[in-house]
């Protein structure tokens, strides 16, 4: 067994963390919100620093086009195709033992959004959705949890600590998500590895300050920037909180209204995500499909190739409909061949 004084030596010489600081991250409980390139350098960074619980939420599992950017995984989680959350939480737990990683292979919507991010001390952004990121900021804003907006697409980031009641939330800034293709992703323009870097590590930075209770030291700017054209520019959000905002103003909390997303394509990525109303029996699919076409299978998901699509088959009730982005397509795919 390793010591903390062995792991952490480095932390308790640095001044703002300490001995002291040291015990509150072992005291704190983060949650991430994607496990994709942003969130599974966030989640190494929680872990290695020694943050005592560590929630994992990612709906996908690991392909090959994940291994450029996200740096947690590897071809074996590629080729066996594991669910994101259950891969990282192999490799973070092998990290360090003494913290508690908790993986959950799910969906965040306005259903569950309040019972998975609510009993932490702090939300992180690994998400690459805007419409996610709008209800973690209504969840956040609610119930008085802060939470690190982070994003990464071609060489560009930009990064905001928001703190409810101490500063503007993210509908003060931009009162609306952008609409479907208005947003570049990284399907449609590429993303470089070390901009994932980048941001993730400023926005573990501001999580250490939060958790050991450093407030002065907390980011107060909204950061854009661009590691190929070599820019970088900050701007003071400290004054831009809005009495009109829906959210924190308002206290209006639209994202978390119920809200229609049985079918939605998944943007650049020709994917379309069907959520059915009940948890699938995988082991009563397998020889059904089977008979259909080629099928995969891991104790996660079932993947199975059908004219020309791929079906990828979740537990909790949901497929991912490769080959198409269309929703009615899809849901008539998931109607032929699942059966509901």
């Amino acid at each position: 067994m390793i010591s903390d004084q062995e792991r952490y030596s480095r932390q308790f010489l640095f001044p703002p963390i300490g001995v002291a600081g040291q015990e509150k991250l072992r005291a704190s409980r983060v949650v991430i919100v994607g496990l994709g390139a942003l969130g599974s350098a966030l989640s190494q960074h929680m872990v290695r620093a020694g943050v005592g619980f560590v929630r994992l939420i990612d709906r996908d599992y690991v392909e090959p086009s994940n291994l450029q950017r996200q740096m947690l995984y590897d071809e074996q989680d590629a080729l066996q195709s594991l669910p994101k959350a259950e891969a990282a939480a192999i490799h973070l737990r092998a990290f360090n033992s003494s913290v508690h990683v908790e993986p959950l292979v799910t969906d965040v919507t306005w259903r569950n959004a309040e019972k998975l991010l609510t009993d932490v001390d702090l939300i992180l952004d690994g998400t690459d959705n805007f419409e996610i990121r709008y209800l973690i900021n209504d969840v956040a804003i609610k119930h008085k949890i802060p939470w690190i907006y982070g994003g990464a697409v071609s060489a560009r980031g930009v990064l905001l600590p928001v703190i409810p009641e101490n500063g503007p939330c993210l509908r003060c800034l931009f009162p609306e998500p952008p609409g479907p293709g208005d947003a570049p992703t990284c399907d449609t323009v590429g993303v470089i590895g070390p901009v994932v870097d980048v941001v993730a590590s400023l926005q573990a930075a501001e999580a250490l300050k939060w958790l050991v209770g450093d407030r002065d030291h907390l980011r107060r700017t909204l950061l854009h920037l661009d590691l190929w054209d070599n820019e970088w520019s900050e701007i003071s959000v400290s004054h831009a909180r809005r009495p009109d905002c829906p959210t924190c103003g308002l206290r209006r909390f639209d994202f978390l209204s119920p809200r229609e997303r049985q079918a939605i394509s998944l943007c650049g990525r020709n994917t379309v995500q069907v959520t059915l109303g009940s948890p699938l029996d995988l082991d009563a699919l397998e020889p059904r499909l089977s008979a259909l076409g080629r099928v995969r299978r891991n104790p996660f998901l079932l993947r199975a190739e059908i004219e020309g699509k791929r079906l990828t088959l979740f537990p909790d009730g949901r497929v991912l409909v490769q080959g198409t982005d269309d929703p009615a397509v899809a849901r008539s795919l998931c109607a032929r061949f699942v059966g509901v």
